[in-house]
């Protein structure tokens, strides 16, 4: 077959390029089969991808017994639970279009015939996705998985009540004693954080576009199955480059509702809407986009009984059955089309081979959800022209009304917060926190957890050019476009405003002459004047359309 290593390895003309693989271990034998890419976003900076390398032995394994010669590269991932709150996590989002671009060039820039992405915390996974969809080239992602819960006092844990742990600290609910002891417990080893939280949403979301085979990415980390599941994907990434099973023939519009559809189904995090929005932004597919959300969420009641809002975590799914279940009761339903995936089975006959655990109550039927909508929702109005995003996990109000409390930093909120400062009704507003003014859209887990920790979640509402951590909950709104930074109604909020938030009416508005404020405005000063940080500020869109770097999918005027 031809091959797009031939570029580098056939002909008298790539004579000195096979000399220089061969000093790296190749041979003919190579030269003549797939070259595969094992691209890994291993570190051991903090557990969620610190096994990535351990995983990427049976990857190759697999990818060598199917014919493929495998090569590696690496790239950076940047922690969110472990910057959460610093100025470090500007970089999160960030790191998103970093490693996108570095899967890109690797691969693109060596002619590779295809790639498997190993991945871990939350903006590898998104960033995998983007990668395969922009190059469309065969490829598979492969999530390293979860984290085992804690464990203190006869509760599982997850890093989540670490942050809620914080807030009740400084509500005078538990000592710093406790506190250690929860910090101490709560995360036993390797493996991504352990709710529906941003990284598992995204390693199901994955699964259901057809990128990851059915099951794999639910067994975490610890698992010794995961060795296995690592070797038949290594073997799977080289059948897809021999039937030329390429990402954009399995990111469609179908494919990315699906996603959407059962990500709201499990209440996961609002992070999935920007990542969603950037993959499909990047394959091209131009006829889904931010109001789609609201449309599944009115819709699709939530059957996933889990954290943040819930009471199980990950691996309490994958025993109860996994994605496959999830697909189960979203097929059986109705709610899903069936589509094409990286086995070159369909997603249906995939969603089939699962099965349930008997008596298990973590997915539950759609005649007895968890909640009777979905976990998110759009909403419009003086606040937000572009939209917003309401995160409806872990509570029921559809409906808000108070008086604005402004921030203009996230660290300016927190200490007030920290401080027992914040009142039943308020509405938190923090902004200066977008994608570009921020820049890079930081996530309120301190914030949110915080708040948790001081049972004020259900009664106060927090709105933020900037994002939030899939373990956060509350009446909390993010990705207010357009953003304070670009001179977006939000930067024109005063202490005192009122704000009404109707979630059934999908809108957001405020009782104030916001463009009478708006006249003498000017923009802010970029914080960094140089560096990845400015390039990022410059170069990045709105966050209603996923927040991307990356020209339009065509568009390079």
């Amino acid at each position: 077959m031809t091959k797009r290593s031939d570029a580098i390895v056939k002909g008298p003309s790539r004579a000195a390029a096979r000399a220089m693989l061969r000093a790296s271990g190749m041979d003919d034998e190579n030269f003549e089969g797939p070259i595969i890419a094992v691209f890994n976003t291993w570190t051991n900076m903090g557990p969620c991808n610190m096994d990535l390398d351990k995983l990427a032995v049976p990857v190759r394994a697999g990818i060598r017994a199917a014919g493929g010669t495998p090569v590696d590269f690496n790239s950076i991932a940047v922690s969110d639970g472990i910057t959460m709150g610093s100025e470090g996590m500007r970089a999160s989002l960030m790191s998103r279009e970093v490693i996108t671009d570095s899967i890109e060039l690797a691969v693109k820039g060596h002619s590779l015939d295809g790639v498997i992405i190993l991945v871990g915390c939350d903006k590898t996974i998104p960033a995998a996705g983007m990668a395969l969809a922009r190059m469309n080239v065969p490829g598979v992602v492969l999530y390293g998985g979860s984290i085992m819960p804690g464990h203190h006092k006869g509760k599982d844990l997850s890093v989540q009540d670490v942050f809620e742990a914080v807030g009740a600290c400084a509500a005078g609910i538990i000592d710093d004693a406790e506190l250690k002891e929860i910090e101490k417990a709560a995360c036993p080893g390797a493996g991504a954080c352990g709710g529906q939280f941003t990284a598992n949403s995204m390693a199901m979301a994955m699964t259901f576009l057809g990128l990851s085979p059915m099951g794999a990415n639910d067994i975490p980390a610890v698992d010794e199955s995961k060795n296995k599941a690592a070797f038949m994907a290594g073997e799977l990434v080289v059948d897809c480059v021999k039937q030329n099973r390429t990402p954009r023939e399995l990111v469609t519009k179908t494919s990315l509702m699906n996603a959407a559809i059962a990500l709201s189904a499990t209440a996961a995090s609002t992070n999935a809407i920007l990542h969603l929005l950037a993959i499909a932004s990047e394959a091209g597919v131009t006829d889904f986009d931010i109001d789609a959300f609201d449309e599944i969420s009115r819709t699709t009641p939530v059957i996933g009984d889990l954290k943040p809002g819930g009471q199980y975590m990950a691996f309490d799914l994958h025993e109860a059955g996994g994605s496959a279940l999830i697909g189960q009761r979203l097929m059986d339903d109705g709610r899903i089309d069936d589509a094409p995936t990286v086995t070159g089975r369909s997603l249906f006959d995939e969603i089939m081979d699962g099965k349930e655990k008997a008596g298990q109550d973590v997915v539950r039927q759609f005649n007895d959800p968890v909640k009777s909508r979905g976990g998110y929702g759009i909403l419009y109005g003086d606040l937000a022209p572009e939209g917003c995003v309401v995160k409806l996990a872990g509570h029921g109000a559809l409906f808000f009304e108070g008086k604005a409390r402004v921030f203009e930093s996230e660290e300016a909120c927190f200490e007030v917060v920290e401080n027992n400062g914040i009142e039943k009704g308020d509405v938190i507003i923090i902004r200066n926190e977008g994608p570009a003014g921020g820049p890079g859209m930081r996530e309120m887990l301190g914030v949110t957890a915080a708040l948790v920790g001081q049972d004020l979640a259900d009664h106060v509402a927090l709105i933020t050019d900037g994002r939030f951590s899939g373990a956060s909950y509350g009446f909390v709104i993010g990705h207010v476009a357009p953003e304070a930074a670009h001179g977006g109604p939000i930067a024109f909020v005063q202490d005192g405003d009122k704000i009404t938030i109707d979630v059934e009416a999908r809108t957001i508005n405020v009782e104030a002459d916001l463009k009478a404020r708006a006249k003498n405005w000017t923009p802010p000063k970029p914080k960094y004047p140089n560096g990845a940080y400015a390039k990022f500020a410059k170069l990045v869109g709105s966050a209603s359309k996923g927040a991307v770097t990356s020209f339009p999918f065509g568009d390079v005027s």
